[in-house]
């Protein structure tokens, strides 16, 4: 039997309070202008590659609002929506895209970590993250997310075996967006759902769909609670579709039709929301324009910030990595700042 996909908007249901369907609105909206203006900047040589998410923001935006102030995301390099909504500044994502050590330094207060580029690495250590904040007494719990490309790896299975034998207070996010870069799901696994995998683990498996703001928002809701409680993992599979490229180096339509990037441009999750928005009279063309232009102020704000950044030193690139230094870091620090190759002061 298949699993049941959770979802409302297709229903014609209004679960949320007014205050927080705006919310996951602006919150949405003010992502999808973000990742357009990125490609812009990348486009005109300001920002190095980028992996776009078009299409994927109520997954990541309802998983990140779902979470309070004091818990955690550990992204993947898809994951800048979830990092804005997380609280982290446009700027820092801006130097982080553009490789400069400033936007490897999250703000105090902003509880993500860098996003992970090598595919599923952040799922164990999501986990060891989880279970510090135990051994802290801390109750903060920890979401994570992946593609479903990423669940192929071992990694991904070796964090959700810990998770469940320890009960982490981990949320799994999986955002099934139909390929792993090229290749399609069918060819990659033998299951319909990534979360009937769940089962083999003994954690929740639950299924929405991915580009139903509410139905994303609600079950990682529910999640963060279960995990709060001490009742363990669960994983929360949001099935969506990439829109844009899987990067700026990719061109999807060697792998992909026109008519399936356009089925799926009718499902897009910022135009669902706002319809139901529009239908209870809570959104209207005039609050949009007013919206778009608050976004486009604090983006060129925030570039202008990006660009005043100063010039990084040789030396930090081996800065920010761990608390203290080793031996080996000390080594290489001293000698980049000096200007010498490391190999002359071993």
């Amino acid at each position: 039997m298949k699993p049941k996909v959770v979802r409302y908007l297709d229903k014609g249901e209004f679960p949320l309070a007014e205050e927080e369907a705006l919310r996951l609105y602006r919150a949405m909206r003010r992502a999808r202008f973000f990742d357009e203006k990125a490609l812009t900047l990348q486009r005109q040589g300001r920002l190095g590659v980028y992996p776009p998410f078009m299409g994927q923001e109520a997954a990541q935006v309802g998983v990140a609002l779902a979470l309070e102030e004091g818990d955690w995301v550990v992204p993947s390099y898809r994951e800048s929506a979830m990092l804005l909504a997380k609280g982290l500044p446009i700027h820092t994502l801006i130097l982080y895209w553009r490789a400069h050590p400033a936007g490897w330094r999250f703000p105090e207060g902003v509880r993500a970590v860098n996003p992970y580029i090598p595919i599923a690495t952040q799922i164990p250590q999501a986990v060891g993250l989880a279970l510090a904040g135990r051994y802290r007494g801390e109750d903060w719990v920890v979401a994570t997310s992946i593609g479903d490309g990423g669940t192929s790896e071992g990694d991904f299975h070796e964090g959700l075996n810990f998770a469940a034998v320890f009960d982490a207070p981990v949320v799994f996010l999986v955002q099934n967006n139909g390929y792993a870069i090229s290749v399609p799901r069918s060819k990659q696994m033998r299951v319909d759902y990534v979360a009937r995998r769940a089962e083999g683990y003994g954690m929740p498996g639950v299924v929405v769909d991915g580009n139903d703001a509410f139905a994303v928002y609600l079950e990682a809701k529910k999640a963060v609670e279960r995990a709060r409680k001490g009742e363990g993992p669960t994983l929360l599979e949001a099935l969506t579709y990439r829109l844009a490229p899987h990067t700026t180096s990719d061109d999807p339509s060697r792998y992909r039709s026109k008519e399936e990037e356009e089925a799926w441009r009718r499902k897009d999750p910022i135009l669902r929301l706002r319809k139901a928005l529009e239908e209870r009279g809570l959104w209207d063309e005039e609050r949009e324009r007013a919206l778009l232009a608050e976004l486009e102020e604090e983006f060129s704000r925030e570039l202008a910030l990006a660009d005043s950044a100063p010039e990084p030193r040789p030396e930090e690139i081996v800065e920010h990595v761990y608390a203290e230094m080793g031996p080996d870091q000390k080594r290489a620090w001293e000698a980049l700042r000096r200007g010498l190759h490391v190999e002359e002061v071993g």
